[in-house]
């Protein structure tokens, strides 16, 4: 053979090229694809495994003043029945110091005789005081089974120790309300500018009301105008001091939004299409973001069942939202948001059927640039 010679069956050279080109560009976009989406959930870490007798439910996450991370949730002896059906539930707490990389072992915050139950925990931080309230529900089957009572337990050390309970039901319920099917919606409450501490009640024969503190949770109040319709909410401030109530609406396939401009005397409310949910517990929080007010959402992303959990953000005071981003595609119901010392989200969520409680944390850079 003289000179070059190509050999039957093979590809020009410059075809070559180009298919290497081609390639390449596939493999980096795919790459880049996966990286948003691993940059994005940084890490999965399975907090609470149900199993053993023990059913693992209703997750509440905060982030203390000096970033100490604190997972609570309830420990359901014998089997996964709600506070009025169950007459053996703890609530437990981990600790992580780190950002959520590694955790404490679990150990009792709020632990009853069998017979009296606690549950749907729920957190507050107040900043100026340095202390971290954590909200219960309690029942004691024994005497008096199917009242609800309204309680928390408070630490001024990021968690580590805790005060003995302090019933609160007279100050944020009514006289009228003692037979009522009424609870602290669980997850988290807020403080907002001015120091007021602001939470969420639920009564599902009278609507849900907010109830807080003005004084640092020595007394509590509660407002007298319900959010209607809405069962657990969550609220928030906006940046006008406006108070923004997100809600929870059972058999409709979608969130409703209250907001209140007079500190809930009177609402304004409307159904959020752009947000369906098929009935089940989620998260809202507000973030300052490059000077802007951000408001972030956690929820699940279907109208019947609970299934994908997603987050979705809003730049515009929840007037619009933006499209999910999906969290978890498999099977997944209450969720619970904070921000951390590192600016990112820590999300805690339930997952496959309540087996397991899922501690994930998320960049909310590559969240907004997706």
């Amino acid at each position: 053979m003289t000179g070059s010679q190509e050999v039957e069956g093979s590809t020009p050279s410059g075809s070559t090229y180009i298919d290497l080109k081609v390639i390449l560009i596939i493999f980096f976009l795919c790459n880049c694809l996966y990286s948003l989406q691993a940059q994005l959930v940084n890490y999965n870490i399975n907090l609470f495994n149900s199993g053993n007798n023990l059913c693992y439910r209703i997750p509440s996450i905060l982030a203390s003043n000096n970033g100490d991370l604190i997972a609570v949730i309830d420990e359901r002896v014998s089997s996964c029945k709600d506070l009025k059906y169950n007459d053996d539930i703890n609530i437990v707490i981990r600790r992580s110091l780190d950002n959520g990389l590694t955790w404490s072992k679990i150990e009792p915050v709020v632990d009853y005789p069998v017979g009296e139950s606690a549950s749907d925990p729920s957190l507050i931080l107040d900043s100026k005081t340095n202390t971290i309230f954590l909200f219960f529900n309690y029942m004691d089957h024994v005497n008096e089974k199917g009242i609800y009572y309204l309680k928390y337990v408070s630490s001024k050390d990021d968690g580590k120790t805790w005060s003995d309970p302090v019933d609160i039901t007279n100050q944020i319920s009514k006289d009228s309300w003692k037979n009522d099917f009424k609870f602290i919606t669980s997850g988290k409450g807020i403080q907002t500018k001015d120091g007021t501490l602001l939470h969420c009640l639920v009564n599902l024969s009278k609507g849900t009301h907010v109830f807080g503190s003005r004084d640092n949770g020595k007394t509590w109040f509660i407002t007298n105008s319900p959010v209607s319709p809405g069962d657990e909410s969550k609220i928030v401030e906006l940046s006008d001091g406006s108070w923004m109530v997100n809600s929870r609406v059972n058999n409709l396939g979608f969130r409703y939004s209250h907001i209140s401009q007079d500190f809930g005397n009177t609402w304004i409310s409307k159904i959020v299409e752009e947000v369906i949910d098929p009935g089940c517990n989620g998260s809202i929080l507000s973030y300052e973001y490059q000077g802007k007010n951000l408001l972030f959402l956690s929820n699940i992303n279907n109208k019947k069942i609970r299934k994908e959990l997603v987050l979705r953000y809003s730049d515009d005071e929840g007037i619009t939202w933006s499209d999910p981003k999906i969290i978890y595609s498999g099977e997944a119901a209450y969720s619970s948001m904070t921000i951390l010392n590192s600016g990112d989200i820590g999300l805690f969520f339930e997952a496959d059927n309540y087996r397991r409680n899922i501690f994930t944390l998320i960049n909310i850079d590559q969240l907004l640039k997706q």
